[in-house]
């Protein structure tokens, strides 16, 4: 037989009315009959679409104030009869049940519900559909017979592809618009069963379900064999962050290894109050500083290592004015090298927002300008917004680990001093800031801070030591003077030996060794102020 089904009966029961009036009609004018429900019921009617109310086709009224409408037999036979099975057939005809053809059924705002500041639990569970959900699993289950629409996104689709056959959906289509309706429900079903577990303090629940939607295909993934896409959680968020930043027009398609930079170079600025600029290399800050002053705060962070820079992700937790967008697309020279006529390049800009005539100098400056910079904006950081319940997934074959965001920053509270000479007031300045950059650098890791500016960062070695000796020769001349973060606590003394021998003045780490006190002796013994977090910060 045919894979086309004439579509001669159509169930309408919608919360977003979005374009449903439009839709009904359409419907109507290719002589499809129209049953419906409540609200919905009364929009078309009052529209002037021809309507069926639902208790007409049930013989039951709509009860218990609405939660009981479309749990009946003459609807879920009418979506789950095989049309070719005779068996279902007779069953239609003995209990006068008519097929229906095509549902549109959009859900309950559960998620939007739960999304407001006052909702309360009896609210939420008001608004967990259960008739709705019902007949998109019965039709989607049913695909050979019943299209199920589930967003006003997919009208003009089942409209166009009506006109084009006489009124009838191809199973092409209908598969599609089944898939779609699974999809649906499983995040439906896993956004309530996440809230439910929020509300009772289970922080890990026995099964967790991660909804996401798929924001665009890739180009490839961290290497061209590797196909790769991008999804957002399905439920949006309020917090400032690279999945949901909007990129101005312009810069070519953000790639996989992009946006895991941007990431990293994003979560790193918001820690910071003051004016502040991150730029990131293969997720590690290379550069990264602070001041009262945003643009200083760029020059700053830039000549960190203006060649790990090259090439980089630059982030900002304040607007891109005119000035600091001329300081971007400046040539510099450090310790004597001449970056020449290209000057700098970076792959992607993210801050708050972007003024226009920066935009203008990022894009076309003499020397410099380049149409294809990613631009995304993030709208205002603010850390109220900060989401601390989304759980920070790391996949491994077979399976994924879960566990809670790392929020923990300066705990001044917690700071312990525990050598001879405490640190004085600058260094701690520059002891807290080493020690936010450090929790967003790769263990294991040291880094080196001098007036609120990374001079020296060591990641992801194997050892300690030889991540406390890349430090240092990074910074140089710079490392006198300096304050020092380690991730992690130092079971031997020899990364103090080795500090104290590039003169760095101070050091902030967790502690907690059986060995501590042979690091303090040895800071005492070469005059270092040393605190202790009792936090560490691994990242793997």
């Amino acid at each position: 037989m045919s894979d086309q089904v004439k579509i001669k009966r159509a169930l309408i029961s919608v919360s977003d009315k979005t374009g449903v009036v439009e839709f009904a009609q359409a419907l109507a004018d290719q002589g499809v009959e129209i049953i419906s429900t409540g609200g919905t019921s009364r929009a078309l009617a009052d529209a002037g679409v021809k309507v069926i109310g639902i208790e007409a086709v049930t013989g039951f009224p709509e009860m218990m104030d609405g939660r009981v409408k479309t749990l009946h037999p003459k609807i879920h036979g009418g979506l789950l009869a095989l049309r070719d099975k005779d068996t279902h057939v007779q069953a239609m005809q003995k209990n006068d049940i008519t097929a229906i053809d095509l549902v549109c059924v959009n859900l309950y705002p559960f998620e939007q519900t739960i999304a407001k500041p006052n909702c309360s639990l009896a609210d939420a569970i008001e608004n967990i559909d259960i008739g709705g959900p019902s007949m998109v699993r019965s039709a989607a289950k049913n695909n050979k017979f019943v299209a199920i629409v589930t967003s006003p996104d997919q009208y003009d689709a089942v409209l166009d592809e009506m006109k084009k056959t006489g009124g009838s959906t191809s199973q092409a289509l209908r598969s599609e618009l089944a898939r779609k309706a699974f999809a649906l429900t499983a995040a439906y079903d896993s956004a309530i069963s996440a809230y439910l577990a929020a509300q009772a303090g289970d922080t890990f629940p026995e099964k967790v379900t991660l909804s996401l939607k798929r924001g665009e295909e890739l180009r490839y993934g961290e290497n061209p064999h590797q196909k790769a896409a991008f999804y957002r959680l399905a439920k949006p968020t309020d917090e400032p962050c690279v999945a949901y930043a909007k990129q101005l027009e312009g810069g070519k398609q953000i790639s996989f290894n992009n946006l895991m930079d941007t990431n990293a170079a994003f979560e790193l600025v918001k820690e910071f109050d003051d004016p502040a600029v991150v730029v990131v290399k293969h997720m590690n800050p290379c550069g990264t500083a602070i001041d009262t002053d945003i643009v200083e705060a760029y020059r700053k962070a830039y000549s960190s290592d203006p060649t790990s820079a090259f090439g980089g992700i630059i982030a900002i937790n304040r607007p891109v004015t005119e000035e600091l967008a001329d300081a971007i697309c400046e040539c510099y020279q450090h310790w004597g090298k001449d970056l020449g006529a290209a000057g700098f390049f970076a792959e992607v800009i993210i801050a708050p927002s972007f003024n226009p005539k920066a935009v203008e100098i990022i894009r076309t400056r003499k020397r410099w300008g380049r149409e294809d910079v990613r631009l995304l904006e993030t709208g205002e950081i603010t850390k109220d917004k900060i989401d601390r319940n989304e759980f920070d997934v790391r996949c491994i074959v077979g399976g994924a680990l879960l566990q809670q965001r790392d929020l923990v920053g300066w705990e001044p509270d917690q700071i312990n001093s525990v050598t001879k000479r405490p640190p004085t007031d600058q260094e701690l300045t520059d002891l807290q800031v080493a020690w936010t950059i450090v929790k967003h650098v790769k263990s294991n890791t040291i880094v080196l801070v001098k007036d609120r500016a990374v001079v020296g960062v060591g990641a992801g070695q194997m050892n300690r030591v030889d991540s406390g000796m890349l430090a240092i020769r990074q910074a140089g001349e710079l490392a006198q003077g300096s304050a020092m973060a380690s991730d992690a606590f130092f079971p031997f003394p020899d990364n103090v030996t080795q500090a104290a021998k590039a003169g760095i003045a101070a050091i902030v780490q967790p502690g907690g060794s059986k060995q501590d006190q042979l690091s303090i002796d040895e800071c005492d013994k070469n005059n270092i102020a040393m605190v202790f977090t009792g936090k560490r910060h691994f990242k793997h």
